[in-house]
């Protein structure tokens, strides 16, 4: 077989002296504004590890610390809204580092003349939503931009977990032999957001799979402590998490396409628009390189779960073409699965 690692082809320039939609959505173009700009500005060891949530030793306990912000337009979309997303993708986030979620910090940037029956729904959501994942919500912060200068709600939250003794979960430990597990089917979020933006029907209603995954992180450990990577695929997708874990542990990633799940609906809509759903974003979803001695345990427990009832197989993590994510399809081919460059889908999460 080929040499993937050595295969190359043309991208665009990406020498800007702006801010560009692709600075933001977890592709390269996010990599190197991380890595040029904000990792010389204030760059540490801690940071450096760029996992989902920081792990830090503080008063003898082991926390993790995370942050996010969401934009995504519109504000309310089939299957959850900016509030939902503002919970979980900091729940999960926390999870990844195989965290239990405590408490969050909520802040608001409101665009002057929106409507207060709007922030209010955002605020229920948020409200709902932090219960719905055994959070509380202790603290935050408002402001007001002038008309013009936002879209109606922007919001950023933060928060904090304990990690349980014997867990130590992040990207640089992703070992060849790793069996790659996804908890469920794919490209629902983004697909979901862009059918309600753009007025687009495809004859089935497609819904956000924005959820808490703590609980189904709690039900993986409780089978063994030794999960080695969790990732939330969220802007960039299934591939953009697999590259940044192949990139941060120098292994190779080989993805089986034809165990990928992938709805129907989901499937067909990213035929229709010319997407590929490995890109598209998941906001209820993570991804684990488990020990081969422990798959099919943890398998049977995330499927045993309602967070993961359509878990999955999907590849294996391998010596060869390391820091390269390959893709076997479903015709007997091999590709590269490369880092997108920029943001399918923007505004998304």
């Amino acid at each position: 077989m080929p040499d993937p690692s050595a295969w190359t082809c043309p991208a665009p320039l990406r020498d800007r002296s702006v801010v560009v939609p692709g600075h933001g959505g977890g592709g390269a173009l996010s990599a190197e504004l991380v890595r040029e700009l904000f990792l010389p500005a204030y760059g540490n060891e801690t940071l450096g590890g760029l996992a989902d949530s920081a792990a830090l030793t503080l008063g003898g306990a082991r926390l993790a610390f995370s942050t996010d912000s969401h934009v995504v337009r519109p504000l309310f979309f089939p299957g959850g809204s900016i509030g939902d997303l503002a919970v979980n993708g900091t729940v999960n986030d926390l999870a990844m580092s195989g965290a239990r979620p405590a408490h969050l910090s909520c802040a608001y940037i409101l665009e002057e003349g929106t409507d207060l029956a709007v922030v209010d729904r955002v605020a229920q959501d948020v409200g709902a939503a932090a219960r719905a994942a055994g959070v509380t919500v202790v603290t935050g912060d408002t402001k007001v931009v002038e008309t013009g200068h936002g879209d109606g709600v922007y919001l950023t939250t933060a928060g904090i977990g304990l990690i349980p003794d014997g867990v130590d979960i992040r990207p640089q430990r992703a070992t060849p032999g790793d069996v790659v597990l996804v908890s469920g089917p794919v490209g629902m979020h983004g697909v979901a957001v862009l059918s309600v933006r753009e007025g687009l029907e495809f004859g089935v209603e497609l819904t956000s799979d924005t959820a808490p995954l703590g609980g189904l992180v709690a039900a993986m450990l409780a089978v063994t402590p030794d999960l080695h990577v969790l990732r939330d695929p969220t802007r960039g997708g299934v591939a953009a998490a697999l590259n940044e874990i192949a990139a941060a542990s120098g292994t190779g990633v080989v993805l089986a396409e034809d165990r990928l799940p992938v709805p129907e609906a989901v499937a067909a809509a990213c035929g229709f628009l010319g997407l590929d759903p490995l890109y598209v974003a998941n906001e209820g979803r993570l991804l684990a390189f488990v020990p081969p001695g422990h798959a099919d345990a943890v398998l049977d427990a995330m499927r045993r779960h309602p967070q993961g009832a359509g878990a999955a197989v999907i590849g294996e993590c391998v010596a060869e073409h390391p820091g390269t994510v390959v893709a076997r399809t479903r015709f007997g081919g091999t590709r590269v699965v490369d880092l997108p460059l920029g943001e399918q889908l923007p505004r998304i999460c």
